[in-house]
């Protein structure tokens, strides 16, 4: 096969290569998937530059979020258990190495390409929806009425959130940095766009609002949370999904006390540790709302990604903060053309 491979911790994208490879040799209870398209992650720079939290012994193959085809399936799952996919399903996942042509998977981190998406669109769904699905329903029980307001509205996570939000009745106020952001993000659903790099930009969110009374939701995968609770109402929630601005705020916990208001937090990824019960659920939401056409793919569409080569580029793409939803880079397999 062929795929990028860490040796050795790098500076930054461009000096990740692509090299012929062994094909990954699937343990008993793993498939095997041929990659036709992989997504993007934040993680990825981190980890190549080996600042991530999870850091495989070297040499690895960077990547994790793919779609692709079954090429082979467990020789022997727990309690005997028959494979849920058989050999040329289509599926997306996460699993360390999707910059590669082939990846070995687990079962619990694979889902069957919903009917009518192409490989490109379901590559980027196995981190975004789950997460925003998780903390708009799971966390703070949106409904319909409420006001939901998106931080960073054009992102991944952001997308999937500004979708979800409004198949639940809500009315969502978006916020991003550039007109362009603004603009995809009501093109997704948003009811209105506000940019924060307008310094007011909490007395516009709250003038939206019934009687100025602020948002019941903010979900905040930035680190904007101080600054909305000046905009939050009552008994309202505040979603802390991530820090994509770089530094962890602190917040004055007076605020909280005043305002009655709730700080949830989301860690999606660590609930198949502490809570695999509630990750089903979450799944068979998102594919109901996909079946009735209230979710669609969230990728980046201005400039396409081709070949493994073009993941340095993609990846720099995505550090810049010029991109909006997910950007994921098509994986012709090998012996395709890349036409």
């Amino acid at each position: 096969m062929r795929g990028i491979q860490i040796k050795q911790y790098v500076k930054g994208p461009n000096e990740l290569t692509v090299s012929d490879l062994p094909d990954p040799i699937p343990a008993k209870d793993q498939y095997l998937i041929g990659i036709h398209a992989s997504a993007t992650n934040f993680f990825d720079l981190l980890q190549i530059a080996g600042k991530y939290q999870h850091q495989p012994p070297l040499p690895w193959i960077s990547g994790s979020e793919f779609a692709g085809v079954i090429l082979s399936v467990p020789s022997s799952l727990p309690n005997n258990r028959k494979p849920k996919f058989a050999v040329g399903d289509k599926v997306f996942g996460a699993s360390q190495g999707g910059y590669a042509t082939k990846v070995a998977a687990k079962e619990e981190v694979l889902k069957p390409v919903p009917k009518g998406w192409s490989f490109f669109e379901a590559a980027g769904l196995f981190v975004t929806a789950p997460t925003s699905y998780g903390a708009l329903v799971t966390r703070a029980g949106v409904k319909e009425g409420d006001y939901v307001l998106v931080h960073a509205a054009a992102g991944g996570v952001g997308l999937a959130a500004v979708q979800i939000a409004k198949a639940f009745g809500a009315i969502v106020i978006a916020t991003a940095g550039t007109p362009h952001k603004l603009e995809v993000a009501k093109s997704f659903g948003a009811d209105y766009a506000i940019d924060y790099t307008n310094p007011a930009w909490p007395d516009l969110v709250k003038k939206l609002t019934p009687k100025g009374r602020g948002v019941d939701i903010v979900y905040d995968p930035v680190g904007m949370i101080d600054k909305s609770t000046k905009c939050i109402r009552w008994n309202g929630r505040l979603l802390v999904v991530g820090f994509a601005a770089g530094s962890i705020e602190k917040v004055a916990m007076n605020k909280v006390l005043l305002k009655n208001i709730s700080i949830v937090g989301i860690h999606w990824g660590a609930y198949t540790l502490n809570e695999p019960e509630a990750i089903e659920p979450v799944w068979q939401g998102i594919f109901k709302l996909i079946e009735e056409g209230k979710f669609r793919g969230t990728v980046f569409t201005d400039k396409e990604f081709v070949g493994l080569e073009s993941v340095p580029e993609a990846l720099k793409a995505l550090g810049s903060r010029g991109t909006w939803g997910k950007v994921v880079v098509k994986v012709p397999q090998e012996g395709q053309n890349k036409l």
